[in-house]
């Protein structure tokens, strides 16, 4: 018992430590000098998508289905289920930027500019330490790629989407829009319309990548849209873990981020994706993530949503074929003024499938967290099983916290549990912390790193250390909590 009280203790000396160096301005600095090369200007119509198409020497079959997805966008309502989204101006908005001529392969030859971005983002340190290959995105393109020589010999292909549009057409197309079509809701929509950068994986059949591969996503400018795609395909037998990293600067007036995500596990496959989402204040942060998951394939969602004004986000699983398996790991941080809309989907079609939802919301101060999840068990699913698990944390008696679980049960044999929690910071906690010497703030700090600690062991390390100063940051504006 001594020994377990020591170990905590050292634990929590080490975590005190991690979260006194504290520089606020690593998140939200901005490049007020960077000028696009390229811009479409505000506002969306026809000849704003086609003028897209153009720039980017694109064949007829994306032309049209850029055109076509407009047509939908624009037929369809916005959603009114959720927060209000009404602040979104479209009008105002603009869909494209190209930060340079060129894209390279080659980190020194990416533009001084956005290279000293990324650098004070610690992207090229971490591809050097971490990473099997890694994309960068900066605004509407991706300006870097690169794939370590020893898994493009296999076979692997790791690129910003565009460019597989034109050196992989085939297998782009094989995939693209099918796990999330354009009609799915307005902002895939909105997405298939102007969609640019992001990026695409294709891991062949039996390789297993022992690396991750990372693609980072940097918004500059005021009232602007970042829409990427991403597609990640594990073949046949194959492993790998792709990670993603957002960041906007902090604005007046306020920008939409709305992506789409498809993955696609076939059989035998082994497939984690994570995400650590750090938007300003001023990003509504609307993407659509889908995955596929065939026979004996195992999908592994795992996300940290900490910043942006409003995000609306449920990764979900299509459990395709018998024993397919996934698991979502999420955590929402929702700070003063914003609101997290998150959740997750487990849709089960077939024999012996299981499903796991673990979902960890933080509300401080007037921050407002919303789990919305939707758990479909199909007839025929024989023998399945899911558990959903929801826990809330509540900072102060401003703070707000709401679920909204959506159940479908038609398989008899299914095994179904969903548990819900709410609770608050406890004086009991606050005190014994500070008597070992930690402020209130740090206290507060450790108190919620406690709560999230069954997520965050499964966050790469370098991510959980930025969610970790993050949490201390947003602690550190309440002053007091009570």
């Amino acid at each position: 018992m001594e020994s377990q009280i020591e170990r905590k203790e050292e634990e929590i000396e080490r975590l005190v430590e991690g979260l006194k160096n504290i520089n606020t301005s690593d998140w939200e600095f901005s490049d007020s000098g960077y000028k696009p090369v390229y811009s479409t200007g505000k506002g969306l119509n026809r000849a704003v998508v086609e003028e897209i198409s153009e720039i980017k020497k694109e064949p007829d079959w994306m032309r049209r289905f850029r055109l076509k997805a407009l047509e939908v966008f624009l037929s369809k309502p916005m959603p009114s289920w959720g927060p209000d989204l009404s602040g979104i101006d479209w009008e105002n908005t603009n869909y494209y930027n190209k930060p340079d001529e060129r894209k390279s392969t080659n980190w020194e030859d990416v533009p001084d500019q956005i290279k000293d971005t990324f650098k004070k983002l610690g992207i090229p340190e971490m591809e050097q330490k971490y990473l099997a290959g890694s994309v960068a995105q900066y605004e509407s393109e991706g300006v870097y790629h690169s794939l370590k020589k020893v898994w493009e010999d296999k076979g692997v292909v790791f690129m910003d989407l565009d460019s597989a549009v034109k050196n992989h057409p085939d297998l782009v197309k094989e995939y693209f829009c099918k796990a999330v079509p354009m009609t799915d809701n307005k902002f895939a929509a909105l997405n298939g319309a102007v969609w640019s950068g992001g990026s695409f994986l294709y891991v062949p059949k039996g390789v297993h990548i022992d690396m991750p591969l990372q693609t980072y996503f940097r918004m500059n400018n005021e009232s602007t849209g970042q829409f990427e795609h991403t597609i990640v395909v594990g073949d046949e037998g194959s492993g790998l873990h792709y990670i993603e990293g957002c960041t906007a600067p902090r604005w007046d007036k306020d920008s939409l981020h709305s992506a789409i995500v498809e993955i696609y596990a076939h059989k035998n496959s082994n497939v984690r994706y994570t995400s650590v989402q750090n938007w300003s204040k001023s990003v509504y942060n609307m993407p659509t993530k889908r995955a596929w998951v065939d026979e004996n394939a195992n999908m592994e969602w795992v996300g940290g949503s900490l910043g942006s004004k409003i995000t609306m986000i449920y990764p979900s699983s299509y459990l395709r074929g018998p024993h397919a398996s996934t698991s979502n790991l999420n955590i929402s941080l929702a700070g003063p003024g914003t609101i997290k809309d998150t959740g997750a989907k487990a849709v089960h079609l077939a024999p012996y499938t299981t499903s796991k939802i673990i979902a960890k919301s933080i509300s401080i101060d007037d921050g407002k967290a919303i789990y919305r999840g939707l758990l479909r068990m199909n007839k025929g699913a024989v023998e399945s099983r899911s558990k959903v698990q929801c826990d809330a944390l509540l900072i102060n008696d401003q703070s707000q916290s709401f679920t909204f679980p959506h159940d479908e049960i038609y398989e008899p044999t299914a095994t179904f549990s969903h548990e819900a929690s709410v609770g608050k910071i406890g004086t009991e906690e606050l005190t014994y912390l500070r008597s070992r010497g930690l402020s209130e703030d740090e206290a507060s700090s450790m108190i919620v790193l406690g709560f999230l600690d069954d997520v965050m062991k499964e966050i790469p390390m370098e991510f959980a250390i930025e969610m970790n100063r993050l949490v201390k940051l947003e602690m550190g504006k309440l002053g007091s909590v009570g």
